[in-house]
């Protein structure tokens, strides 16, 4: 049985439309990616992106929708209610058929090692995926950002 991950990125836009559309646009360039959903919102001004298929054609759109955001989308002029870690705010995977969550967790680890090295972006794993206690929980990782603001944490 082939594996199906389903990836749920959230990005601090929620405001243009035409911004969002140009990530999607990345999500599909790659093949075997099935465009599932976007919903944006205005007063929170993010957007949240769902689409599947294969662990690495999904980590590859993952890669390219965060790619595209950080060329797209200043935080320096960000404003939004909802608590954001930068333009692209969390990429949640989720095994959906004959894949695991610890299959999930090597997906989050092997794009957040590849977004920092091509990217120079900061990435804080969480949750499952976290490398650190401290960082189980996404609460405490967001509070942290407070503190600092838009310019991120510091740490790895």
């Amino acid at each position: 049985m082939a594996k199906l991950v389903e990836c749920v990125p959230n990005f601090s836009e929620g405001r243009r439309p035409e911004v969002i559309d140009k990530i999607i646009e990345e999500i599909k360039s790659v093949e075997g990616i099935l465009f599932l959903d976007k919903e944006m919102d205005k007063d929170h001004n993010r957007a949240v992106i769902t689409f599947a298929g294969g662990p690495e054609e999904v980590k590859i759109s993952a890669f390219k929708a965060i790619a595209k955001a950080a060329e797209l989308i200043d935080m320096e002029k960000h404003q939004g209610e909802h608590p954001r870690m930068g333009a692209t705010d969390v990429v949640p995977f989720i095994p959906i058929s004959g894949a695991t969550m610890k299959d999930c967790v090597e997906l989050a680890q092997e794009l957040g090692k590849e977004v920092g090295e091509k990217l120079s972006i900061p990435v804080y794993l969480y949750e499952a995926a976290a490398t650190r206690t401290d960082r189980e929980n996404l609460a405490d990782v967001r509070r942290v950002q407070r503190l600092f603001g838009n310019q991120g944490c510091p740490g790895s």
